[in-house]
């Protein structure tokens, strides 16, 4: 028949069903109390004994009807008797308080109504029926004297007309069974509303997870703001873009949270008289220890009829593409450079060589004069600086491809090491700190290229130390985004690099001292570039600079692939 476990929403309705029916017997006992007290007519003609008694006995049976529910699982079977026990009181109660004429009748209908809000219509016409049966038979037995009402006061001659008696009947069974078809019309359609509104909201809950799912999948930050400029949402990219939590900025004020975003000022944003549609955007947000860049567009956000009820905000981090931006337009500003310089250089390359030679021939001729003999010093090392700058100049326009081979990266840095101890800028009170590898840290690639990157670096740091100083270089096996390679660092406690500085740092002709050229750190980064490598500059000023280059162990493509 029933299942054994009563669903939650049924125990509940009958537990209200049971609290319904304390407060109606309380008001009863009120009442009737009230009316013994008073000796007021009609109710003080009534047997009031037998009506306390049936209250009583109401009371018990709700109590009963309250254990049944917990050891009788099937819930129509529980209500079938609840439903009878209460025709029999309501019986009872009418019987007590005049009979056939007692205005306590009016209790049936509502034992109908709650039996077809649990039992359907098929049950609301049984109890109907029941009911019927009950007061036609009281109300026959009264009639023919089997019974007689019971009042307080004595009435002689009591009698009730046939007439009267048989519409009483008739007129409270017609209105039994109106009652329950009624009722159970009215059942019916609050369940067809209840199944159309479940699977409404069922439809309404795969919607809006579908709706969230695309919302928190999606990599681009989304952001919605009603007309006052209050944030509503934040999905999931916007909150890892941001570094920002939902609950920290809920209801805050965008211009607050966002108070560079150009789109709007404090008196646009979230107003819904004006037009944001395509309204597009860059900005700096400042997060945790960085700044991004954040770009992205401005719509309506619209109701269902078309209102606007505030703004959506589409945003990105646009900081890596404003990088590779820049990338970009430094490579081709160099490729620019590079064109002009390759033939510049070409035409100066030449006759350096004819001055050269023509000073080296005079530098035969003077004996030992020494004066001369400075001169022709002074000239010789002028040309070699010239050929140097020219030489850098030209690897920066057009890099020549080399020859790579797997080189020992170890060996190379000590021997570069030695190299500088010979150089001018050296100076006694440098101290050298070598953290390389025990065994050979080997990658592919030209050796004098990656000894022009170690050279520059250090004489760098070298440079930066004029009184002295610390240079810790380390060298070590290192991946980087799942390809193999080497990681150099290369630190100094010279004087760092300003903030304003750091941007320029490798831009060709850009120094900070007065005798460079401006173009070791830009032939170094050129290197790198040229081997598909990282660089990566960190400078505090009056603390000192780190360097860290990574190199890949075999030759990487265009693509990313490695040969």
């Amino acid at each position: 028949m029933a299942n054994s476990v009563i669903p939650e929403y049924l125990t509940l309705r009958v537990r209200w069903l049971l609290l319904a029916r304390v407060v109606i017997i309380t008001f009863i006992l009120g009442l009737a109390a009230f009316g013994e007290f008073m000796r007021m007519e009609p109710l003080s003609a009534i047997s009031a004994s037998l009506l306390f008694m049936t209250i009583l006995v109401a009371y018990i049976f709700s109590i009963l009807f309250l254990i049944l529910l917990k050891h009788l699982p099937p819930v129509s079977l529980n209500i079938y008797i609840q439903s009878i026990c209460d025709i029999a009181l309501v019986t009872a109660m009418v019987y007590a308080t005049g009979g056939i004429g007692s205005i306590y009748s009016v209790f049936y209908p509502l034992i109908i109504i709650y039996s077809v809000l649990f039992l359907g219509r098929k049950g609301g016409l049984i109890i109907a029926s029941i009911a019927g049966i009950f007061y036609g038979v009281f109300a026959d037995f009264e009639f023919y004297g089997v019974i007689y009402p019971l009042f307080s006061v004595p009435i002689p001659d009591y009698q009730q007309n046939a007439g009267y008696v048989f519409t009483r009947i008739i007129t409270h069974i017609l209105s039994f069974y109106l009652i329950a078809i009624l009722a159970s019309f009215v059942v019916e359609q609050e369940r067809r509303t209840r199944t159309l509104l479940a699977e409404k909201q069922t439809a309404f809950d795969k919607l809006d997870l579908l709706h969230r799912s695309i919302i928190e999948s999606v990599d681009t930050g989304i952001l919605t703001v009603n007309l006052k400029g209050q944030i509503k949402s934040l999905n999931r990219a916007a909150a890892d873009i941001t570094g920002l939590s939902f609950p920290t900025v809920e209801n805050k004020k965008f211009s607050d949270i966002f108070p560079d975003c150009p789109a709007f000022g404090e008196q646009e944003i979230g107003d819904g008289n004006r037009s944001t549609a395509r309204t597009r955007f860059e900005m700096p947000f400042f997060t945790t220890g960085k700044q991004l860049l954040l770009g992205g567009s401005v719509s309506p956000l619209r109701d269902p009829s078309g209102v606007t009820i505030g703004n959506i905000i589409i945003f990105q981090d646009l900081t890596a593409i404003n990088e590779m931006k820049e990338s970009l337009e430094k490579s081709r500003r160099l490729a620019f450079i590079g064109e002009m310089a390759a033939s510049l250089a070409h035409e100066i390359r030449n006759p350096l060589a004819s001055i050269s030679g023509s000073v080296q021939m005079l530098k035969g001729d003077l004996g030992r004069a020494d004066t001369n003999a400075r001169l022709m010093q002074i000239i010789l090392r002028g040309k070699d600086q010239l050929e140097s700058f020219l030489k850098d100049f030209l690897l920066i326009a057009r890099p020549a491809p080399g020859v790579r081979e797997m080189i020992d990266i170890t060996e190379t840095i000590r021997d570069v090491i030695e190299s500088l101890r010979c150089v001018p800028d050296w100076n006694e009170q440098l101290e050298v700190e070598l953290l390389l590898a025990d065994a050979p840290l080997f990658i592919r690639a030209n050796r004098t290229e990656f000894r022009q990157i170690i050279w520059n670096l250090v004489l760098n740091a070298v440079q930066a130390m004029p009184e002295g100083g610390k240079v810790r270089i380390e060298a070590k096996n290192a991946d980087y985004e799942g390809y193999a390679g080497a990681e150099v660092k290369i630190c100094d406690t010279g004087c760092g690099i300003k903030e304003q500085d750091r941007q320029r740092i490798f831009e060709p002709f850009f120094t900070t001292r007065d005798t460079g050229t401006g173009l070791g750190l830009t032939v170094v980064n050129r290197i790198v570039e040229a081997y598909r490598g990282r660089i990566r500059l960190h400078s505090e000023p009056g603390v000192g600079t780190e360097f860290r280059i990574w190199l890949p162990a075999r030759e990487v493509a265009a693509t990313g692939t490695s040969s």
